[in-house]
Parts: C-alpha cells; structure tokens; sequence
C-alpha cells in the first residue's frame, strides 16, 4: 500500500514555473514507477509525464515536452513535476500516480488527492 500527497500547488503568471512534489509513505515506492496526471474544468483527466521506478526511463505528454521535467529521489520517497514556461491552459488539478505499470502514460494503481495548479493570463 503507497499513499500519495501532493504539494506545492499554486497560482502563477503565465510564463513563470513551479514545482510541485508527491510525497509517499510506504516502503515500496521505490519500486514502483510513477506518473502525473491532471484533469482541467469540464475535461476528462490527461497524462503529463511518467517516471520509471529507476528514473532512467520519462514519457512525456506532447504538450508538454521541453517545458514540464518528472524527477524522484527515493531516498526521500518524493517525486516531482517542474513545470516551466507554463501557459494559462496548463491550469489543472495535478494529480501524482505510482504502481507496477507496464506502459507509464496508464495502469496506475495509487493516486494522491490532486493539487491546483492556476497560471493567469
């Protein structure tokens, strides 16, 4: 069993960046790859960027490719979005994902409660 917490959420001016963390209790997060997700107002949830458990393996959505960077340290169970160059409709909750996946962009099995991200215009 992995719970997931995510943070650092917030409001952001076009342009700006943020970086926003999943924090995991259990044991076996290390193990497990993991993924962020987000769903905007009105649309269903969308893959963002993927991470496998060893980090040497990302996927990122195309629409977020050279602006959005997936790292984790599993010494402090934590993984991470960094977000750059954001645009007003990168405006989300973001959601962090972990499990034993197969294809990293879905099949995970822990989620956290999600984050708000807003970036004004």
């Amino acid at each position: 069993q992995v719970q997931l917490v995510e943070s650092g959420g917030g409001l952001v001016q076009a342009g700006g960046s943020l970086r926003i963390s999943c924090a995991a209790s259990g044991r076996t997060f290390s193990n497990y790859n993991m993924g962020w997700f987000r769903q905007a107002p009105g649309k269903e949830r969308e893959f963002v960027a993927g991470l496998s458990w060893s980090g040497s393996l990302s996927e990122y959505a195309d629409s977020v490719k050279g602006r959005f960077t997936i790292s984790r340290d599993n010494a402090k169970n934590t993984g991470y979005l960094q977000m750059n160059s954001l645009k007003p409709e990168d405006t989300a909750v973001y959601y962090c994902a972990a499990g034993p996946t197969v294809i990293l962009a879905r099949g995970y099995r822990y989620w956290g409660q999600g984050t708000q991200v807003t970036v004004s215009s």
